[in-house]
């Protein structure tokens, strides 16, 4: 097995005994409401006409939002089918309205996301410490996006934490994260977020644009 098939498999079982665990209001990265989302949809520019792919988007509430919003070209992508399982039950029949894709975004064919006119990743990029896996995240990220599309990523800020979930990250700026994706910074801020047990996780978020070429 090549040890990028053994960190995929890794990361498989690690996120698998998570959702086997806890409910989705258990875990850190929990939110009520996906407000930073929203605002960071609105700093876009997004209307409900646009076609959004959520990376990571497991047990989140932001798809919620958007149906709510009238947005019917949804993607949700999440290593653990058990997340994904979680907010289908949540939906009820308004899941049959979204894409649900089981699989790591590191591994993923093109054709399983997009095109998409909007990239949305909350905590999943800054799991990525091997430079091959971001480089395998851009790679999908560029084969998906259309030019003129956004990206918009949140990941630990710099003073943020440096494990989650007992997994270590990697912790980016906002102008570090729009170089590293070959993206232009639209605009970047940071978000402390409070964790369903009280503790601050400082985030930084990333709006940025892909230019045609």
């Amino acid at each position: 097995m090549s040890s990028e098939s053994e960190r995929e498999a890794a990361a498989k079982a690690h996120w698998d005994a998570v959702w086997g665990g806890k409910t989705p209001e258990d875990v850190s990265w929990f939110q009520p409401s996906p407000t930073p989302s929203l605002r960071a949809l609105e700093v876009a520019g997004v209307g409900p006409e646009a076609r959004l792919v959520d990376v990571g988007g497991g047990a989140s509430r932001l798809v919620d939002a958007l149906l709510e919003r009238g947005f019917r070209a949804l993607t949700v992508v999440d290593l653990a089918e058990a997340a994904l399982e979680a907010a289908k039950a949540r939906l009820g029949v308004e899941a049959e309205k979204v894409r649900w894709v089981a699989g790591d975004v590191r591994a993923l064919e093109p054709e399983a996301i997009g095109p998409v006119d909007v990239w949305h990743d909350r905590a999943v990029f800054h799991f990525l410490t091997e430079a091959e896996d971001r480089a395998r995240y851009r790679r999908l990220l560029e084969a998906t996006l259309v030019p003129g599309g956004v990206a918009i990523v949140a990941t630990f800020a710099p003073d943020g934490p440096e494990k989650c979930s007992g997994l270590p990250v990697r912790r980016w700026s906002a102008e570090a994260l729009a170089e590293e994706l070959g993206l232009a910074l639209v605009e970047g801020w940071r978000e402390t977020h409070e964790t369903p047990w009280g503790s601050e996780q400082r985030f930084q978020w990333a709006v940025s644009a892909r230019f045609a070429r």
